[in-house]
């Protein structure tokens, strides 16, 4: 018996980084990508990620503003949010961690970091 997949939502605004994250996770989980914050607040209209992997340095809407209203609504704010990001300053790291992320990753990223990651911080939601 096949048991279902995980949803994971992954949000880059680069196309790359999500072919690339997502050819690495799809193994594991199902994956959805989103190429900005507003495309992550529309896929969570209709669906409830176990985890969000989240790029901060993106246009428009950047990953810590998009965490703080993912924490502010009761809807989306038990959702593990895991920063994966190129910004490597301890700064970043530590805001990030202060708005609510479970994680905090750099890019490039190791594929077997990452998955443990995601399997340590996820969690089966109904």
């Amino acid at each position: 018996m096949e048991t279902e997949k995980k949803l994971v939502l992954l949000v880059d605004d680069n196309p790359a980084n999500l072919r690339i994250g997502k050819n690495v996770l799809s193994e594991k989980y199902t994956v959805a990508t989103a190429p900005s914050a507003a495309k992550l607040f529309s896929l969570l209209e209709n669906n409830h990620p176990v985890l969000i992997l989240l790029d901060i340095d993106m246009p428009e809407m950047n990953g810590f503003q998009a965490i703080e209203i993912l924490k502010s609504k009761p809807e989306t704010r038990d959702i593990p949010v895991v920063f994966l990001t190129g910004m490597s300053d301890f700064n970043d790291e530590e805001k990030g961690r202060n708005l609510g992320a479970v994680d905090y990753i750099t890019k490039p990223f190791d594929p077997p970091t990452l998955i443990a990651c995601i399997e340590k911080h996820s969690v089966i939601t109904s």
